[in-house]
């Protein structure tokens, strides 16, 4: 069958094995030797050492790469974070990145830091105001855009959509049509969406970024993060970037990824189906206000609608307050404290609890990964502690 006849759903079980032969195998080998075979002068395919290549990598590669529609093989890097630094040294020295006032804290924290060292200038920006996104890459462009001698981007956009933790949506085709004509490079955090949700690459992103540890591995028991691209000169600024700094993942840990991928389409849609509905009965709740682009009112509502096939797992509530969002935390039994998302079991957390979140997180923001557990059983655990830890 070819390529564009498989749907998503189907990419992600067939995506990764090994060819069909006689007597192969169904599912990849991990391939756990650090050092190979070598004479004469190395080629570029050849395997040299097992900082630079591994097939356990290469099937889960090319996983990532079909689901997310990339003409290459992504970069598996050992961490979410080393995959979002490898995007970012995509950045050239003293260049300017926009990014979202409200996106992942590490994301927001590493570019601080590069920030202080006189790496780049960091300018945020309301995603979701399409209007800012565009004034802030004009006035960002008069300084120099394009790409520098080494090929890396004068101008970087990097966008997430909906936001961690505010779910805030942007407008994919217009904040990148914009970023384009000011000749700025576009990466896009895909992992709350995930490919199945969303692929901003057809929407003209030059990278996306995951953190694997999340939807992609699924099970909370790996650390991994992916960039795709279809670009081969930044795909190999990106490659150079791990092999150098070293940021490679563990074949073990991306073959349990790899595994992980196969039910991805499934719990998405389940955890996707739970979220609905907990937002939905979540809005009678007096004293609350909820955030998920697929509730109607919700100001995100129409663009996920246009640019998403799904809605996602994740549901932020504001409490009143520290005190009362803590409440609920302590007083659930279902839901586990917790800071991570993407997993099957249902997560919470204050994000305001850590230092690095943006001060304009509300105190009483509490964000949810919905999982795949019985939604009566999650309702029954959260309209409880949410009853006991409004009536105090």
């Amino acid at each position: 069958m070819s390529e564009r006849s498989l749907a998503p759903e189907t990419i992600v079980v067939d995506a990764g094995r090994p060819p069909r032969e006689p007597n192969a195998a169904v599912s990849p080998d991990i391939e756990l030797s650090a050092t190979f075979v070598a004479t004469g002068v190395p080629g570029p395919d050849d395997r040299t050492y097992g900082r630079s290549h591994n097939s356990t990598w290469e099937a889960f590669e090319g996983a990532l790469a079909r689901l997310e529609g990339a003409q290459l093989p992504g970069l598996v890097f050992g961490s979410g974070m080393a995959a979002i630094t490898a995007a970012q040294e995509l950045l050239a020295p003293g260049g300017t990145l926009v990014a979202p006032r409200h996106s992942y804290m590490g994301t927001l924290s590493g570019a601080l830091t590069a920030q202080q060292l006189g790496r780049l200038r960091l300018v945020t920006v309301d995603i979701a105001d399409t209007d800012a996104v565009r004034a802030a890459l004009t006035a960002a462009a008069a300084d120099g855009s394009g790409r520098d001698e080494t090929g890396r981007a004068r101008l970087m956009l990097w966008v997430e959509t909906p936001t961690n933790p505010m779910l805030e949506v942007a407008d994919l085709p217009a904040i990148i049509a914009a970023a384009q004509e000011a000749g700025a490079l576009v990466v896009a955090d895909n992992t709350f969406a995930t490919p199945l949700l969303q692929r901003p690459l057809e929407f003209g992103a030059d990278v996306v970024v995951h953190s694997a540890t999340k939807y992609i591995s699924g099970h909370s028991d790996v650390i991994l993060g992916i960039a795709v691209t279809s670009d081969p000169a930044l795909r190999e600024l990106m490659l150079a970037h791990r092999a150098q700094a070293g940021g490679i993942a563990g074949p073990f840990e991306v073959w349990l990824a790899l595994r992980g991928l196969r039910t991805l389409a499934l719990r998405v849609e389940r955890a996707g189906d739970n979220a609905m509905e907990l937002a939905t009965r979540l809005t009678d709740v007096a004293g609350i206000a909820v955030r998920y682009p697929g509730l109607p009112d919700d100001p995100g509502n129409a663009r996920a609608g246009a640019q998403m096939t799904g809605y996602g797992a994740i549901i932020a509530l504001e409490l009143p307050d520290a005190a009362t969002a803590d409440a609920v935390v302590d007083a659930v039994e279902l839901f586990t404290p917790a800071t991570s998302l993407g997993s099957v079991e249902s997560l919470i957390e204050r994000r305001r609890r850590n230092a690095d979140e943006q001060a304009s997180v509300p105190e009483g923001l509490l964000r949810l990964s919905i999982g795949i557990e019985s939604v009566e059983d999650l309702w029954a655990d959260l309209s409880a502690a949410l009853r006991a830890a409004l009536a105090d």
